[in-house]
């Protein structure tokens, strides 16, 4: 998988003024374009899409710092059809637009070209557990909240404080399959989203798939399949967090398999507010 980042940042520096085809690069590279985009976004600390963009305006801006005599040509050679949807990236980047970076050369902000490389040292011992499982159907109260890579989501907190103590109650009670217990489940997202696109997270349980679902409850389905179950414990959130870089750190990169599409399950084995044992469920298959 390392190896496969580095090919994908070779890609994106020889096709700066093409569409880059994710998906067939991943399939010539023997896994998915879910998965790959999904760990590229965990190593990198953004999205694909966003690399791609940043290091495009990066070698737009040298060129018109350099005195490129035409800002549509320097557009269209870095794959944008007009001077206005260039000059849209070109500010969202640079914070300047393409002629003022032309006429007084900057400032201008550079993404430097990624490499990947594996740590063999293993900064987080893993405590892995993979089980396949029949289909899960998850129920219970959901939202729309932005995604926040670091720290408490104060969004999900509201939710979860909105939600009556007896509603609680009757989840516990509904709870009949694993991941047993009350589940923080985020989904519908795609898998390199940058921070602040909206995800749907589901404050439920885990039901048996023959079982009746309540009307009233919203309801995520996942196909039966494999499951990689990481167990941590320690400060809250940041224990979580920590586990799910080092997912794609140091355990993907060395072991035979891949994220699949499904959703993210925390289950919380015991919470105090700052402290929490858990387990973080991912959605996997043999790569």
């Amino acid at each position: 998988m390392i190896g496969t980042l580095n090919a994908l940042v070779e890609l994106v520096e020889s096709d700066s003024h093409e569409d880059l085809d994710v998906a067939g690069f991943a399939r010539r590279h023997g896994t998915t374009e879910y998965h790959l985009r999904r760990i590229f976004s965990a190593l990198a600390g953004m999205p694909l899409s966003d690399y791609i963009r940043r290091r495009r305006m990066t070698l737009a801006g040298a060129e018109l710092a350099a005195g490129a005599p035409s800002v549509l040509e320097v557009a269209v050679r870095h794959g944008y059809g007009s001077a206005e949807a260039f000059g849209r990236a070109f500010r969202a980047v640079h914070g300047i637009g393409p002629v003022d970076a032309r006429r007084d050369g900057g400032p201008l902000r550079t993404q430097p070209t990624l490499r990947f490389r594996l740590s063999v040292e293993g900064s987080t011992p893993m405590d892995v557990t993979i089980t396949t499982m029949p289909e899960l159907v998850l129920v219970g109260h959901a939202a729309r909240v932005p995604l926040i890579h670091t720290g408490v989501n104060p969004h999900i907190q509201a939710h979860i404080a909105g939600i009556a103590p007896e509603e609680h109650l009757r989840l516990k009670q509904l709870s009949d399959a694993e991941p047993s217990g009350i589940l923080a489940i985020t989904g519908d997202i795609a898998p390199d989203a940058s921070e602040g696109t909206e995800l749907t997270y589901l404050h439920g349980v885990s039901l048996d798939p023959d079982a009746p679902v309540p009307d009233d409850l919203d309801t995520i389905r996942v196909e039966a399949g494999s499951w990689a179950v990481f167990a941590a414990a320690g400060p809250f959130p940041e224990t979580l967090q920590n586990l799910w870089a080092a997912t794609a750190s140091d355990w993907f990169p060395s072991n035979p398999w891949r994220l699949r599409p499904g959703p993210s399950i925390v289950r919380y084995l015991e919470f105090t507010g700052t402290h929490a044992s858990c387990e973080l469920w991912l959605a996997v298959e043999q790569g």
